[in-house]
């Protein structure tokens, strides 16, 4: 696995993260588990992660998910317009799903109508 250095936006999602989400994680005593502060916390590079991190609170952020723990160049994903979740960069959507897509395409259609009957 080739090591990299974290972006300061994905240490700030990943403290981010684990400060709102992990069960294991007190502010006063750090990790829990571990009765010492919390590793991930700390980490600057890629490479071994917390396994309840990774397993449990790292799905939550799917766009960080995909950058931390695939191979090679970090993925650049687009943000959803409507809710902000991740949209592969691999084609030509422009919305994370089909709800999104309906949101959008209404909001846009309500503009229409107003601007027409003003």
């Amino acid at each position: 696995m080739l090591l990299r250095e974290l972006t300061r936006e994905e240490k700030a999602a990943i403290r981010s993260l684990v400060t709102k989400w992990c069960a294991n994680y007190d502010r006063e005593m750090g990790c829990l588990p571990l009765d010492c502060e919390c590793y991930m916390l700390g980490k600057c590079w890629t490479g071994s992660f917390c396994r309840y991190f990774r397993e449990a609170v790292l799905p939550l952020n799917p766009v960080l998910e995909a950058a931390l723990l695939t191979e090679g160049p970090r993925p650049d994903f687009k943000l959803c317009p409507v809710c902000g979740g991740a949209v592969a960069p691999d084609g030509r959507r422009r919305y994370c799903s089909v709800a999104c897509s309906k949101a959008a395409r209404q909001k846009k259609q309500r503009g229409y109508m107003r601007k027409y009957r003003g």
